[in-house]
């Protein structure tokens, strides 16, 4: 007999609740999206050159890429850090983030309920045109 998953840790328990119930994502869907989605921008031509020298230590990021997911889509509060500076002076233009976003989106799409796919992508959406800004 297997255990459920633990809960999702949360700052805002009430909130994310609400959220998981509206989108079915949770903590395993998020975990696997990012595994599956980063494991194809590592293999992708255009993007895979911009990461590799920039990230040493997969696993941590991989780790550090749910807990931002978390907070963006499920309101956990689980991300501390600050996405801008960390992106600001990488050598990408337009195409790389069409890019990233279709593999993000194909990826949702194949992993991700209906609901939390829309929500997972639009808010992908978003953020690349800030971060492109």
């Amino acid at each position: 007999m297997s255990l459920p998953p633990p809960p999702m840790a949360s700052a805002r328990p009430e909130i994310t609740a609400a959220l998981m119930a509206e989108t079915g994502l949770d903590e395993a869907i998020l975990r696997d999206l990012m595994h599956r989605f980063y494991d194809r921008v590592r293999a992708d031509p255009l993007l895979g050159p911009v990461f590799a020298p920039r990230i040493a230590d997969w696993p941590r990021h991989l780790e550090r890429m749910v807990d931002f997911w978390s907070s963006v889509a499920l309101m956990t509060g689980r991300y501390h850090g600050a996405p801008m500076p960390a992106h600001a002076g990488l050598p990408v233009t337009w195409a790389h983030f069409d890019r990233w976003l279709a593999l993000f989106r194909a990826t949702a799409e194949e992993i991700c309920p209906l609901a939390g796919a829309a929500l997972l992508v639009d808010r992908a959406g978003r953020i690349a045109r800030s971060l492109h800004r």
